[in-house]
Parts: C-alpha cells; sequence; structure tokens
C-alpha cells in the first residue's frame, strides 16, 4: 500500500470543510482559495476544486456573483448561504468529535506501544 494514496484520500476527505471554512468570513473567488488551500499545504489544482464548487452550490450551500476585475476578466466570488453556515458548523461540531476521538485511540495506543 502506498503512503501517499492514504494521505490523498484523508485530504479529499476533509476538502470540502476546508472550502467552506475559507468561505466562513468572506467570499473568494478561485484563486482566493487555491490559495488558502496551498498555505496550509492542502494542495488542490483548479481541476478538483472547480467540480466541487459546483457539487457545493448545486447542494445550495454556495452561492456566487461576479464582480468586475481591474487586471482582467470579471471574477466569479463563492460564498456562504444560510444552509451553508449551518452546515459548516455542524461540520465543525463533527470534526471537534472525530479530532478528538482519532487523538483520543491514537494517544491509547502510543501509550501501550512505549
Amino acid at each position: 500500500m502506498k503512503i501517499e494514496n492514504t494521505k490523498a484520500q484523508m485530504r479529499k476527505g476533509v476538502l470540502e470543510f476546508c472550502i467552506l471554512s475559507v468561505l466562513k468570513d468572506e467570499d473568494a473567488y478561485v484563486a482566493e482559495i487555491l490559495e488558502t488551500l496551498k498555505d496550509a499545504k492542502l494542495l488542490v489544482v483548479e481541476g478538483t476544486i472547480y467540480p466541487l464548487l459546483t457539487r457545493l452550490k448545486n447542494a445550495g450551500l454556495l452561492n456566487y456573483r461576479w464582480e468586475e476585475s481591474t487586471s482582467g476578466p470579471p471574477r466569479k466570488y463563492y460564498g456562504l448561504t444560510e444552509t451553508g453556515k449551518l452546515f459548516l458548523k455542524e461540520l465543525d461540531n463533527t470534526w471537534s468529535e472525530l479530532q478528538h476521538a482519532v487523538n483520543t485511540v491514537t494517544r491509547h495506543k502510543n501509550k501501550n506501544n512505549e
């Protein structure tokens, strides 16, 4: 089994949560979203993010608006809908519970292996 495959699957599993979290406080366009994810070491390519944003929009979690840009074509800014904000809150709670559970299990195992 290749570790890179497992690491990629772990990242994919939290990508929706991370994207919604990026948009929690303000709207952003794709390049800004990608830059934020890149800064956090979550490397995502445009070919991955566009279908995901479309899926989140179709689920009613995101909306978008076009805004003129002084340095090129208009930009599509994504933002959370009210449903998206509630969904993110639930994901945040779930993430906290999952993180606690994983930490409990992995710390327990590490103590037994010492």
